[in-house]
């Protein structure tokens, strides 16, 4: 029995330390994983990613890093996940409020969201939908 002691010892060490790290999940991990590039960026389901264009700056690359920082586009900030993991809210001191995005797709090689975000001027609600490819 003495000769158990050390092993038990060492397996019950194993087991504290195995339970302690935080693990991510999968969602966290596809999102954080690649970077991402704009497919399509589109403002009540048309191409909005032109100069002076309502999407023109989350044009080019997204990239959402493991510490909740990320650049997305010309955007540079922090992003989260909500509770279930179905929705992700980007802030930066360059927009003017959060965008809190839905989740319509994440996988390995695609990145789908959408919003609701006023018109500046009429203050109408403008669908918006952002496609991404890993790069």
């Amino acid at each position: 029995m003495k000769k158990l002691l050390p092993v038990f010892l060492i397996a019950a060490a194993l087991v504290v330390i195995a339970c302690s790290k935080t693990s991510k999940s999968e969602k966290f991990k596809l999102l954080t994983g690649p970077t991402w590039t704009a497919d399509s960026l589109l403002a009540n389901g048309i191409d909005a990613s032109g100069p002076g264009q309502v999407l023109e700056k989350f044009k080019g690359d997204a990239k959402f890093n493991d510490d909740g920082s990320g650049t997305f586009g010309s955007y540079e900030g922090e992003w989260a996940f909500n509770n279930t993991e179905t929705q992700i809210t980007i802030l930066s001191d360059s927009l003017s409020f959060p965008v809190v995005c839905n989740i319509a797709e994440l996988k390995t090689s695609s990145l789908k969201i959408t919003t609701v975000v006023p018109d500046k001027t009429t203050l109408q609600p403008i669908n918006i939908r952002m496609t991404f490819k890993a790069k």
